[in-house]
């Protein structure tokens, strides 16, 4: 196999994969699709508490997905790609398939 693949894999891995792994860092990526948010916004509507919508901010920052704008006490939080969002709409997609295809083998079945 590519040794360059194999790198990049690693690093997806690393990077986007590990930051994804938290249904609650995915809804605020959603969150944040439509504008930038403060943390108190974003607790509020997932109702998740500030203490923890900060730390999973923390991660999706470190890895690059958002970036924090201070102002005054507060961050305002921002998508850094929009393209994450298309990502992840692709792989809800594609769990759709998968879920509608077992559902019509499950009606095969059970005829």
């Amino acid at each position: 196999m590519d040794r360059t693949l194999i790198e990049e894999v690693n690093l997806l891995h690393a990077q986007m994969c590990q930051s994804l792994a938290d249904p609650t860092r995915i809804l605020i990526l959603y969150s944040l699709a439509s504008g930038p948010r403060y943390v108190t916004e974003l607790a509020e509507m997932l109702g998740v508490s500030q203490p923890t919508i900060s730390r999973h901010l923390k991660i999706l920052r470190e890895r690059g997905l958002v970036h924090g704008t201070r102002e005054g006490n507060t961050v305002h939080y921002a998508l850094r790609d929009h393209r994450i969002i298309e990502a992840l709409d692709l792989l809800r997609e594609v769990m759709a398939d998968l879920l509608n295809q077992q559902a019509e083998m499950a009606v095969i079945v059970a005829q």
